[in-house]
């Protein structure tokens, strides 16, 4: 996969996490990006632990899905630390 196909993958998963994910996130556009990304990695990771393909970043729907999954995930360990952070 491209460069290119993973920052527009990494939109779209982060940009989908933010709107099912209720509460108020307050991330710009690089901050989607970047969160779309990581969720991306993670959600291939944990993708390939199921799948002994050994493609691990092929663009495919559950590749997809386990990103916005990986996404939420990510955005959720984010939004914890950051409420840990305020109440301590």
């Amino acid at each position: 996969m491209g460069i290119i196909a993973f920052i527009i993958i990494g939109l779209i998963a982060g940009l989908i996490a933010r709107a099912i994910l209720p509460g108020r996130q307050s991330m710009g556009l690089i901050a989607t990006t970047l969160l779309g990304m990581v969720g991306s990695l993670v959600g291939g990771l944990v993708g390939s632990l199921f799948a002994r393909d050994g493609r691990l970043f092929d663009v495919h729907p559950t590749g997809i899905l386990m990103s916005v999954i990986g996404s939420i995930v990510v955005l959720l360990l984010v939004g914890a630390a950051g409420r840990r952070r305020i109440h301590a």
